[in-house]
């Protein structure tokens, strides 16, 4: 009993410490915590307001993937500080807060805005196959190769994926490619390499997404493990410096490698991690580009939810 107590107690002092200092995702995070409430119940609490927001909504809030912007994920937010007994405008101050504060934009070719902006159509375009964040599966190892081109464009990605479904009835993924500002999504082009063949594809023009429906051709059981791999043609934008991979849910092994064609190396790479779009990048760490392969990576056995990437220099 004086363990549960003990619990209890370090949950309010985090929540305390979260609400004075922020930001918005921590404090919010430390609040479910310290009310023991999962997401789907949130949830449930939200309706009985009269506020419609989705449990992978409230999951990207607390990681600080995305935060609410629109009049009615500020009207939950507001719901909130009651359903988890915070003090009045004690959320919505942090959100004020984050707004004005130049230090949690992301220093990327992308702004954390447009990263926000991204999200509400990545919803959309998902919404429009009706896949839901996780779909079922479960990834056991992922394995990305991106090809930067002669003219140091993403030209190419190609990916494998090892998942086990954890209902019943999976038969398909859907896979998301984020093309570098200026792309043109509406002319890349998605081959099935393994095990899967390509179904319905989505893209929005003005965030550079693409998401493409891979058909396994079998349904799953629960438990039931499947490898497939396919790959996004792309090549529509400029010059590229990075390639960044999101991980909603924690996972199993993930590996990226970066090649150069032989007339386009750049001076240096880096790989680097970050706990969500609004944190400051951590982990940065030098890459030596091998002449022979032309390629550099990282491995990461064991994925938390945030953002790994590898990031590169020209003359």
């Amino acid at each position: 009993m004086r363990h549960g107590t003990q619990h209890a107690d370090v949950a309010t002092a985090e929540l305390d410490s979260a609400l004075r200092g922020g930001p918005f995702h921590v404090a919010l995070r430390a609040a479910i915590a310290a009310r023991g409430l999962p997401l789907q119940r949130v949830q449930h609490h939200l309706s009985r307001y009269g506020v419609k927001v989705g449990v992978t909504s409230l999951s990207y809030w607390q990681q600080g993937a995305r935060r609410p912007q629109r009049p009615e994920s500020l009207r939950a937010v507001r719901a909130l500080e009651e359903i988890l007994q915070l003090p009045d405008e004690s959320l919505i101050r942090l959100l004020a807060e984050t707004d004005q504060d130049p230090a949690v934009r992301r220093p990327a070719a992308r702004s954390y805005r447009s990263l926000i902006e991204a999200c509400d159509v990545l919803d959309r375009l998902q919404a429009e196959l009706g896949w839901s964040l996780d779909g079922g599966l479960h990834t056991l190892g992922h394995h990305e190769r991106v090809r930067i081109g002669a003219h140091r464009e993403l030209a190419a990605r190609e990916s494998q994926h090892i998942v086990r479904a954890h209902r019943d009835g999976i038969d398909r993924f859907v896979a998301v490619h984020h093309g570098d500002p200026g792309c043109a999504p509406q002319h890349m082009t998605v081959h099935a390499l393994e095990n899967c063949r390509a179904g319905r594809v989505r893209s929005d023009q003005e965030t550079g997404l693409l998401v493409a429906e891979l058909l396994f051709g079998t349904r799953l059981r629960s438990g039931d493990t499947f490898l497939f791999r396919y790959a996004v043609e792309d090549g529509t934008a400029g010059v590229s410096r990075e390639y960044v991979r999101s991980f909603g849910f924690p996972g199993g092994q993930y590996s990226l490698q970066v090649r150069f064609a032989a007339d386009a190396l750049p001076t240096r790479c880096h790989r680097f991690a970050q706990h969500s779009a609004a944190a400051p990048r951590s982990g940065r760490q030098t890459l030596p580009l091998s002449g022979l392969h032309r390629s550099v990576h990282l491995v990461e056995p064991r994925v938390r939810p945030g953002l790994l990437g590898i990031g590169w220099d020209w003359d």
